[in-house]
């Protein structure tokens, strides 16, 4: 008998080291073949692109367009694949305006292609900054073309702007307007047992309706209309003028859609051609024919181009001033520093991508005591997110101030909530007539789930020596804590609306009347002395270089979080690297299921974010949920 268990035991031995030896090898073999991929493209990717000598630009941006580059997150984005979520990649607004405008003045860039229909929807406020350097670029003669099958409403706004629209005999133009749509959780919520505790102060402070309504309040209804309306008027006018055409075609009213539909026999290129939206309907054939007549033949039965990707153009040179004239060597280099707050605004230092009240303030700082720094642009992206780190960033503009040198905020799509609280002690205030502001409120937001563990047959209880000892989300809020709450969150909106009014020379009672957590449109905000002026980054620019009262012979100087070596490799090996294989991955995932688990994966991801040390924030939720 010992012998037969001494033979399993030598049996099972075997196995276990049969099972080692192969679990040894396939780690290995994982570990090559990923090295061997990362090489293979490292290989591909640093291969430098020929540009011809005579070529047309493509503008063929991919992705979302973004204020500043998120960090690079190999893990995140092995593990964003493997869970079906889409590859992103970022194009970066400042080098997308700064590439057409080098353009324009390259003797070896013959025109621009427009051909949008990678990028993804984007801000009004951004793409008025990029379409500036069209017709920037329009201005030096060379002809701009827009190509498309099919364009959505973003793609199709840049390129209303081209000489030319074309479009495929089977596309159609679509365009959707805007709104501000939420997923509401009450229902939901209730059936869990979840009881959700709110306190807030502001009329118009909605962040909390999707946890406690099942629609849309009709306050947050009557002001959300104002300013999407807004939006949607300035997007109609600027097609308009430059297709020369009447608003009313993009405004029509269903019935009257329908029936000029029928009169097309339900063709949808035609239409648009008809309405004057694109100027000729061509097969892909023909276009390609119709590019090589305009920019000449490539030898590859396509025409002389280079993407934008791979076009190089010196940005950076150290001896040019921000508006591309040489500096004088024998001068003093003067700087402007340019700080970029993009994201939900979190408590503590954070990557780029949210903004870190200690990062963002040390960026600050780090200007304030940098002696060739005259000046400061506060680039503003941002719904908020937690007070005390909104409060953070502010007292380091405030020290800028005090230093002497001048701070200006250059606010972007949103500066809204936390973003206007960190921008309203500046020396000067500018923002864009479609930027979205205001949101002046503060809430707090608790749940508990007591209900559901008491429903399971769970219960909580002990003894504690202040009446905070067993607060928590395993019991149910004392009445009088909850009191506590409110007070606080009271106190914290005083302190918000006393900054504005301090910061802004007004009232309290006129602060009081525009906060309440309602957004403004930046030309309602000109209006209500919420902001200085109306202009776009290069005005902020040029308002900081007068503050300072500096001449031409300065440089941008963009404050950055320094990264590691590794994180400076993986930036490059990103930044070239095609996504040919996480395309592909994403397109197994049915596109009918994206729209609610992108919905879902956001609302998760904003109280994710949500980690003031108080439980206090100034968010604006209806300012990250604009559909366009």
């Amino acid at each position: 008998m010992k012998v037969i268990f001494r033979g399993i035991g030598k049996l099972f031995g075997w196995i276990g080291k049969g099972i080692n030896i192969l679990r040894q090898v396939l780690t290995n073999l994982l570990f090559f073949v990923v090295i061997g991929a990362w090489l293979f493209i490292f290989n591909e990717s640093s291969k430098e692109p020929e540009l011809p000598e005579k070529a047309a630009l493509v503008l063929d941006i991919a992705g979302p367009i973004v204020e500043q580059r998120s960090p690079v997150n190999t893990f995140d984005t092995l593990a964003g694949n493997a869970l079906g979520q889409p590859p992103v990649q970022e194009t970066v607004l400042f080098d997308v305006v700064e590439t057409l405008r080098t353009a324009a003045t390259d003797d070896r860039i013959t025109g621009l292609v427009l051909n949008l229909k990678n990028m993804q929807e984007t801000s009004l406020t951004k793409m008025r900054y990029i379409a500036k350097a069209i017709e920037e670029f329009k201005q030096t003669g060379k002809p701009v073309v827009a190509i498309g099958e099919h364009y959505k409403q973003s793609q199709y706004y840049l390129s209303s702007y081209a000489d030319t629209v074309f479009m495929a005999p089977d596309g159609g133009v679509m365009l959707q307007g805007y709104g501000t749509y939420s997923l509401y959780y009450k229902t939901l919520l209730e059936k869990l047992n979840v009881n959700t505790h709110v306190f807030r102060v502001g009329t118009y402070k909605s962040f909390v309706e999707p946890y406690t309504l099942d629609g849309m309040s009709d306050a947050a209804r009557e002001a959300n209309g104002v300013w999407l309306n807004q939006l949607w008027d300035a997007y109609t006018s600027d097609v308009a003028n430059n297709r020369q055409i009447e608003t009313s075609v993009m405004t029509p009213e269903l019935d009257q859609l329908i029936e000029q539909f029928k009169a097309v026999d339900g063709d949808w290129a035609q239409l648009n051609l008809s309405q004057g939206m694109v100027d000729e309907l061509l097969s892909r054939p023909a276009l390609r024919q119709r590019l090589i007549d305009l920019f000449g033949d490539n030898n590859e039965h396509s025409f002389n181009q280079i993407s934008y990707y791979d076009y190089q153009p010196t940005l950076n040179d150290p001896m040019t001033s921000q508006d591309g004239d040489a500096l004088d060597p024998e001068a003093e280099i003067q700087h402007i520093a340019v700080v970029v707050a993009s994201g939900a605004i979190m408590d503590g230092p954070q990557k780029q991508g949210n903004v870190g009240g200690d990062t963002t303030a040390a960026l600050l700082r780090n200007a304030r005591y940098d002696d060739s720094v005259k000046a400061v642009v506060l680039r503003v992206d941002s719904p908020g997110g937690s007070a005390f780190a909104s409060e953070v960033i502010r007292n380091e503009v405030v020290a800028l101030k005090e230093a002497g040198k001048p701070v200006v905020v250059s606010m972007s799509s949103v500066a809204a909530s936390g973003g206007y609280w960190i921008a309203a002690s500046a020396d000067k205030i500018m923002a864009q007539p479609t930027t979205i502001t205001g949101s002046i409120g503060i809430f707090a937001i608790m749940t508990t789930f007591e209900k559901g563990l008491e429903k399971m047959g769970v219960y909580s209880d002990g003894v504690g020596t202040t009446p905070f000892a067993g607060v928590g989300v395993t019991r149910e809020l004392p009445e009088g804590v909850a009191e506590l709450f409110q007070i606080s969150i009271e106190n914290g909106y005083q302190r918000f609306i006393n900054l504005v009014s301090q910061s802004r020379d007004m009232t309290l009672a006129q602060t009081d009347k525009v906060a309440q957590g309602r957004v403004w449109t930046g030309q309602d905000a000109l209006k209500l002395g919420l902001v200085d002026a109306l202009g776009d980054f290069d005005d902020a620019v040029a308002s900081a270089v007068e503050l300072a009262n500096i001449g031409d012979n300065y440089q941008l100087e963009w404050m950055a979080q320094p990264l590691t070596p590794f994180e400076l490799f993986m930036k490059d090996i990103s930044g070239q690297a095609k996504l040919w294989v996480t395309e592909a991955m994403w397109g197994s995932v049915p596109t009918a299921l994206q729209p609610v688990s992108q919905q879902v994966v956001t609302d998760l991801t904003t109280l994710g974010n949500f980690n003031d040390p108080k439980g206090q924030y100034a968010f604006c939720i209806n300012c990250l949920n604009i559909e366009k």
